[in-house]
């Protein structure tokens, strides 16, 4: 046990040295990204020689990790979520790693840092529904791309379909159950021509949590990201919500591109987040509601489910307004020439 102990105690001193071996500031990682990179790398292969990759080892390695990240000052939650998402299930028991897969964990790792991952104060967050309120009004929403031809988009396979099986039925059965039958109705309220609001989005939400009635609207503050954003409780919150929905229609004032409209009703809905559970899932049917309105549907959603976009800045929106435009294109360009 002595032996043990002290040879616990020696590795956590050789890990310390090659922590504090790269001095880092996460106030400066934008300019630093290649030093955290690199003292990431080295952290893994530390990892790899000591355990000799044996059972488990890639636990430790996201432990160490995480205990690197939280010396350099980022949030304890934060540090988990970054190291789970960089690692992603690619390191395997009695497998070592090659060096290319080392390098991608560490360059992923070092490009998902921000400076506002930094461990939190006591003081409470701000308030990222009113950011994204304010954020709402400055983004330049008549500069979304917008380059297909306009009318209706029919795919040749049912991409939203397919990628709930796919994705959520792997996570759980019953949810992609759910959220397939939500995406149906959705679809029947398109083709009635119904009115996007909150109350469309509670009978969806219905379906995607699987509740014997309409979920109510959350009555207090909400966290995602890992605790990065909180969104307050506003007031009349369901109002102003309806209000920021009504704006996705072609008839709404100023005339805004499709991509602009269902890209900004997505955003909407992430960040007022009015359920207690669900919202991504519901945000994500009110994009598809509003391309559907106008006869659109896609045959891929990959990069409307799989990136992560924030309430405070503003290039995101019209990120994502692109991502939503590029779909709708290969849609279009696949319905013509499947190869």
């Amino acid at each position: 046990m002595v032996a043990a102990l002290c040879e616990w105690r020696a590795w956590l001193e050789s890990l310390a040295g090659w922590i504090e071996a790269y001095p880092l500031n996460l106030g400066t990682v934008e300019d630093d990204r290649l030093l955290w990179e690199r003292a990431a790398r080295n952290l893994i292969l530390q990892v790899t020689d000591r355990t000799g990759c044996g059972s488990g080892w890639h636990g430790h390695c996201g432990q160490v990790l995480t205990w690197f990240l939280d010396r350099w000052d980022v949030a304890p939650d934060v540090a988990q979520e970054l190291v789970g998402h960089a690692i992603g299930g690619r390191f395997e028991s009695w497998t070592g790693p090659d060096s290319a897969l080392v390098d991608d964990v560490a360059e992923q790792l070092a490009r998902s840092l921000r400076p506002s991952d930094r461990a939190r104060s006591a003081e409470p967050l701000p308030d990222h529904l009113e950011r994204w309120l304010s954020v709402r009004r400055s983004v330049p929403w008549q500069q979304a791309r917008d380059s297909g031809p306009h009318g209706p988009a029919i795919p040749r396979r049912d991409g939203a379909a397919e990628d709930i099986r796919g994705f959520d039925g792997a996570l759980d059965p019953a949810r992609a159950e759910g959220l397939l039958a939500a995406l149906e109705l959705m679809r029947s309220d398109a083709a009635r021509g119904a009115r996007l609001d909150v109350g469309l989005l509670r009978r969806w939400q219905q379906h995607v949590l699987g509740t014997p009635q309409l979920p109510p609207l959350r009555t207090l503050p909400a966290f995602a990201k890992g605790g990065r954003e909180r969104y307050g409780i506003t007031p009349g919150l369901q109002g102003r919500l309806d209000a920021c929905l009504a704006e996705s229609t072609h008839e709404a004032e100023p005339p805004l591109p499709l991509t602009a409209r269902a890209a900004r009703a997505h955003l909407d809905v992430c960040f007022f987040h009015p359920f207690d559970d669900g919202n991504a899932r519901c945000a994500f049917l009110t994009l598809l509601f509003v391309l559907a309105r106008e006869g659109i549907a896609l045959d891929d959603v990959i990069l409307l489910r799989r990136v992560s976009f924030r309430a405070d800045e503003p290039q995101d929106a019209l990120t994502l307004a692109s991502h939503i435009d590029l779909h709708i294109a290969e849609t279009r360009r696949h319905a013509v020439s499947p190869d």
